[in-house]
């Protein structure tokens, strides 16, 4: 997988509400009423990661949940990570 570049990932982020580029990561940060809440949102997001087989790290904080996609292998950004944040972004809040 081709790392996109910082044109290509500027046009992703048009299209994805709620991510921002943050040290080379897609990252979204996400405030729940409380911590079972926040945990049902991993949950799904744990269930779309696994059927894409890319996985963000997922950073829980009681109810803050903050999920950053990059993708290691390309030392970068890909289509995969703008993809995944999409299908995240399809999930109930």
């Amino acid at each position: 997988m081709q790392k996109l570049t910082d044109q290509q990932i500027e046009q992703a982020l048009a299209s994805l509400p709620n991510w921002a580029l943050k040290n080379g990561e897609l990252v979204q940060e996400r405030t729940f009423k409380d911590f079972v809440l926040a945990m049902a949102f991993v949950n799904d997001v744990a269930r779309v990661a696994e059927v894409a087989g890319h996985h963000p790290d997922i950073d829980i904080r009681y109810n803050r949940v903050r999920l950053a996609l990059v993708t290691h292998d390309a030392g970068g950004i890909t289509q995969n990570d703008t993809a995944l944040a999409q299908k995240i972004n399809n999930l109930r809040a």
